[in-house]
């Protein structure tokens, strides 16, 4: 007996070793018969980590290796279960209401109890708080009086009191809970300990296994560890169970039994955590599988042939609630992130209007609006993360109050700067009836739109003044331009008949055959043009571009012909060439390939100059001549070429 145990202490050392070396050791849980306890694999058990905090957005769930994931922690062993409220009673509540319902729940309940209500509470009392805010700060936006600095509510003082009471005792019962989880993870290490002595014990192994049955009532009664102990402490301690069982050689038949009422009670589990994919309640559902893991881990093994397919439903209906748990912690992340960045956007625009304050009371009744839109914007966007929300708020707030004391201090001032713009309006007035009577055209229409410009940069007056002094401004510029548009409109006449004339050229030139009259004609036809007076000024361009297309034509025909008949001398020219011999037929290839250079060098330097005439004033006549002399270097480049083709057989 004593050999047998010294053998399975020194397997034990060796296993221990092994586990040390490896973060996946296997997890053996207790079971009802050793002989067949080593032939099965190990069931390895999810890790669920619980939330630490009352905020969800700092929720985080460990991610757990998919071959032999880690032992559920023992971290929501013993919290207290939380009573569930209807919102809709807390959210029906008043400030007064709810301030005295938070009191009465702190002294009648443990602080650990009371999460949901005292975040219902809160929600609730700010939701009201903020409508009375904007409604008292809307009231006086109106009176032109706004009063964004608000006094201290009496209620909000004491609901920030009683929140200070109630995040005391919520630390205090964080800080004696993980006294007792510290106590409990040495309760536990003893219970390693005489686990480990009983494989040394020379007692009978009724009382042997009396005692090893005892010690796994005391380990399941004892509380949750800290944990960083967890993993290491439930390896440590099923790899001595593992050993026990080796040691005690548990009867077959007690065995079975036990692995059959193991697999009747695994295969509950896996249903109830089937049934939690489904839960309405994200968070509920994580809680309830934590209590489903540390079941699994208290229930012994099952035959081989059922533990690797029951272990697999299990963890796949585990992998399914937390990871519903951790994208649902994760979305609400996500989303306070944006929302941040959102109001971040709102805060920034708020202070862009501080920054560039208006000066003009339009613009600042403008502004007003937008400030507006970007605060009912503000109440549509939800709660940042829980360390940026107050500062963002505070900033907004800040912000808010900074545009209306800019305000207020424009609306002080304005009065004397709306005295001084009448006096600037009434003179512009003066110097407008001056010019009515004018007949000065150009140089009066000059003045008055200067002084219409010079109008509209001079602020707002009083509106017992503003309508009066502007009636006075318009009728001043209003006679003279009527008389002005009586003055031209007898001219009017004129620029139709000349309109009708140019029009009738224009169809004259269009039917025309040029070949009888030739160049001369050509300058017949601008002489004519150039004798006729203006055109209505909405036809002039259309009616210059409808002539400039018909002389563009009829030089076009005379040039057509002027270049064919040159073509036809040049040809008899290459045939004398040809007979005179090659070299001088060479020769003039030559130069007329020196002439394609010579213009394509000339078109480039003639249109770079057109980019430097652009940048003067007047300078469309000397692009129009350049842009002749482009054409006409196209043209003769054109000759050239064809010429040189001719010479070569082309």
């Amino acid at each position: 007996m004593r050999f047998y145990a010294y053998c399975i202490g020194r397997k034990l050392k060796i296993i221990v070793m092994a586990t040390i070396k490896s973060t996946e050791a296997p997890v053996v849980e207790a079971v009802s018969n050793a002989e067949d306890v080593l032939k099965e694999s190990v069931e390895p058990q999810n890790e669920v980590v619980v939330p630490q905090t009352d905020e969800p957005t700092e929720v985080s769930v460990d991610t757990v290796a998919p071959s032999e994931p880690e032992p559920a922690t023992e971290e929501s062993a013993g919290e207290p279960v939380e009573e569930t409220v209807a919102e809709s009673d807390i959210a029906s509540m008043s400030k007064q209401e709810l301030v005295e319902y938070l009191q009465q729940l702190l002294v009648e309940n443990p602080a650990q109890n009371i999460r949901k209500e005292v975040e219902q509470i809160k929600v609730a009392f700010y939701k009201q708080h903020r409508a009375e805010m904007d409604a008292l700060r809307k009231e006086q936006e109106g009176q032109q009086e706004e009063q964004s600095a608000h006094e201290l509510d009496p209620l909000e003082v004491r609901l920030k009191e009683l929140f200070k009471i109630y995040r005391d005792k919520r630390d205090e019962f964080a800080a004696v809970s993980e006294k007792a989880k510290e106590e409990n993870y040495k309760a536990k290490l003893e219970i390693i300990e005489e686990l480990k002595s009983l494989i040394s014990s020379e007692e009978t192994l009724g009382n042997t296994f009396a005692r090893f049955r005892d010690l796994q009532a005391r380990w399941k009664a004892a509380g949750p560890v800290p944990q960083p102990y967890v993993k290491d402490l439930w390896e440590t301690y099923n790899l001595h169970v593992e050993n026990f069982y080796d040691f005690v050689k548990i009867n077959k038949e007690l065995r079975d039994l036990d692995l059959k009422k193991n697999l009747e009670a695994k295969s509950a589990l896996c249903e109830q955590a089937e049934q939690l994919t489904a839960e309405e309640s994200v968070v509920e559902a994580f809680h309830k599988l934590q209590k489903l893991h540390d079941e699994w881990r208290e229930t012994g093994p099952v035959a081989s042939e059922y533990k690797d397919a029951l272990w697999e439903r299990f963890k796949a209906a585990s992998s399914i609630v937390n990871r519903r748990h951790q994208d649902y912690f994760e979305n609400i992340k996500e989303e306070q992130v944006r929302n941040l960045e959102a109001k971040s956007t709102l805060c920034e625009k708020v202070e862009q209007m501080i920054a560039e304050a208006p000066t003009t009371h339009k613009a600042w009744n403008k502004a007003n609006e937008q400030l507006l839109a970007l605060q009912r914007e503000w109440r549509t966007i939800g709660f940042a993360p829980k360390k940026d929300n107050t500062k963002i708020y505070d900033r907004f707030r800040a912000a808010c109050d900074k545009f209306f004391e800019q305000k207020r201090a424009f609306y002080s001032e304005i009065k004397d700067d709306m005295e001084q713009n009448l006096r600037l309006k009434e003179r512009l007035c003066e110097a407008a009836e001056q010019l009515q009577d004018s007949e000065e055209w150009k140089e009066a229409t000059e003045k008055l739109l200067a002084l219409q410009q010079e109008w509209k940069k001079i602020g707002s007056v009083s509106r017992r003044h503003a309508d009066a002094v502007w009636k006075r401004f318009r009728a001043a510029c209003d006679n003279f331009f009527e008389r002005k548009s009586a003055h031209f409109a007898q001219i009017e006449s004129a620029y139709e008949e000349n309109l009708a004339r140019k029009k009738a050229l224009i169809e004259e030139m269009i039917e025309v055959d040029i070949k009888q009259g030739g160049y001369d004609l050509i300058k017949e036809f601008q002489r004519r043009w150039s004798e006729i007076g203006y055109v209505p000024i909405k036809y002039k361009e259309e009616l210059q571009k409808s002539y400039k297309e018909a002389v563009d034509r009829l030089f076009g025909v005379l040039r057509g012909i002027d270049r064919e008949q040159s073509m036809d001398r040049f040809k008899d020219k290459v045939s004398s060439l040809r007979q005179a011999g090659e070299k001088r037929l060479r020769s003039e290839r030559e130069k007329l390939y020196n002439r394609v250079k010579q213009l394509e060098q000339e078109i480039g330097v003639l249109e770079n100059n057109i980019g430097f005439f652009a940048k003067s004033k007047g300078a469309e006549q000397l692009i129009a001549e350049v842009q002749e002399k482009i054409a006409k270097a196209k043209r003769d480049m054109a000759d050239a070429i064809a010429k040189v083709k001719l010479i070569d057989g082309e």
